[in-house]
């Protein structure tokens, strides 16, 4: 009988300490996914040649607000970002530029 509370007690342990061990990983992903990039930064360079400068930093903020991501470069890129790639205006127009 002992021996059935001894196991029992190390099972115990183990799956406590597997646990604590997804929680602390699991938690390193969600505080990395809360981390915001410098949507400002970001978008003021990938607008820097654009003609209506002003639209499109309205533009780029707010995908990357929704997206948390800006596809580098001034133009193009898309697939580095699939999220600002997708959204479209309510006419169907991309809406990132």
């Amino acid at each position: 009988m002992a021996a059935f509370t001894r196991n029992t007690l190390v099972l115990l342990i183990i799956c406590f300490i597997f646990i604590q061990e997804l929680e602390i990983h699991g938690g390193n992903q969600h505080m990395a996914a809360a981390q915001h990039i410098d949507c400002g930064g970001m978008c003021g360079y990938r607008c820097s040649k654009a003609d209506r400068h002003n639209r499109c930093m309205r533009a780029c903020n707010s995908c990357c607000q929704r997206c948390n991501c800006v596809p580098p470069g001034t133009a193009g890129n898309a697939d580095a970002c699939p999220c600002y790639a997708s959204l479209k205006t309510r006419g169907g127009k991309l809406k990132c530029p």
